[in-house]
């Protein structure tokens, strides 16, 4: 065999080496996925991460699997704690979720966690802008729409109790009347655009989901924050506190409905609270 047609054969051989490892890899790599799924789901964990590493090692390319690593590194995300591997932990999951983002940059399931782990570490306004853009993906999703609502309903309620404390006084909730006006007046026109945010975004959610009773609920509190920004107009003070009020009492009631319908069984039938037919 001369030269050339060694090199050729040589050639050939190898090719068909690599398809071979690449072939032997990838049926590795789908089998640590289902390893990390079956962990995953009897909530082990460390144990998901480590399979789901070595999936993605194997083949980089393997569908789902970056996801599900994000997702269970995500799992071990400890709400509200600041530590360094807290924190790195986080930014490891939102790192990898953003590398799915790089080839589907309209994945609704890595927008929400990133926006999810932003919150649980108390990242607010990076919470915020991370539901804006599953908004933007999903104009009808009303958790996002919610958890919009909630953040700026938290940061206003944050700026409302540091300016009362200043002033020497309790939040009565029902715009704060009688506080001193040089509490008041700072505090309208830092939580304006929040409260008007909130509004908009919680209506949203509700509009989405018409039984929606913990929108409802914090559309009872950002109109009692919006009671703040109105100080010194005394109607606009009472119409704020009289539409937190109604929407107390309405989501008091769509909550009594959403249980009764959580109680009731196949057909209709209602179940009693030890699981008996009623």
């Amino acid at each position: 065999m001369n030269g050339p047609a060694r090199i050729t054969a040589l050639a050939v051989a190898l090719a068909g080496m690599v398809l071979s490892i690449s072939g032997c890899n990838r049926l590795a790599a789908r089998d640590q996925l289902n390893k990390g799924v079956a962990a995953y789901k009897s909530a082990h964990f460390e144990e998901a991460i480590g399979h789901f590493q070595k999936a993605t090692q194997l083949d980089p390319s393997l569908p789902m699997a970056k996801s599900y690593l994000a997702t269970a590194l995500s799992q071990n995300v400890v709400p509200g704690l600041d530590t360094p591997d807290n924190l790195k932990t986080a930014q490891d999951a939102i790192d990898i979720f953003q590398e799915v983002l790089t080839k589907d940059p309209t994945d609704v399931n890595s927008l929400k966690q990133i926006a999810g782990i932003y919150f649980s570490i108390k990242k607010l306004d990076e919470a915020k802008a991370w539901q804006k853009k599953v908004l933007a993906a999903d104009p009808k999703d009303p958790e996002a729409a919610y958890t919009v609502g909630v953040i700026d309903w938290t940061l206003a309620h944050q700026n409302k109790l540091k300016a009362l404390v200043e002033a020497g006084v309790n939040d009565d909730g029902e715009g704060n009347v009688k506080a001193p006006k040089k509490a008041m007046e700072p505090l309208k026109e830092q939580n304006g655009a929040l409260v008007e945010e909130g509004l908009q975004y919680l209506n949203q959610a509700v509009a989405n989901r018409a039984n929606y009773d913990d929108a409802m609920q914090y559309l009872n509190l950002i109109y009692r924050c919006k009671a703040d920004v109105d100080y010194g107009n005394a109607a606009a003070v009472n119409a704020d506190v009289a539409a937190a009020k109604d929407w107390t009492s309405k989501a008091m009631g769509t909550r009594k409905e959403n249980e009764a319908k959580k109680n009731k069984g196949p057909g209709g039938i209602t179940m009693g609270d030890n699981g008996e037919l009623k």
